[in-house]
């Protein structure tokens, strides 16, 4: 679990970025790289400790290797208001 404030921060951005690169049809392999690529630039920043940064990947990976947070929802069929 992250505690410190901007690597949590920097976590919800990166959720949400897979989010969006998953609907624009991006798959795992992409955003794998698209998230080496952030911890990479987060490295060379020196934004935040190494510590953190390891904190990081874990909880991101453990995001994207969880299936339902790239499932679509199916709307519920709108039902006929008949009158008898």
């Amino acid at each position: 679990m992250l505690q410190d404030t901007q690597t949590i921060r920097y976590y919800q951005r990166l959720t949400d970025a897979f989010v969006e690169l998953w609907n624009r049809g991006y798959r795992m392999d992409d955003m794998r790289m698209y998230l080496d690529g952030y911890l990479a630039a987060l490295r060379h920043s020196n934004m935040i400790e190494p510590y953190w940064i390891h904190r990081l990947e874990e909880e991101a990976s453990r995001y994207l290797h969880d299936v339902s947070n790239f499932t679509m929802m199916q709307p519920e069929p709108e039902r006929q208001h008949g009158y008898y």
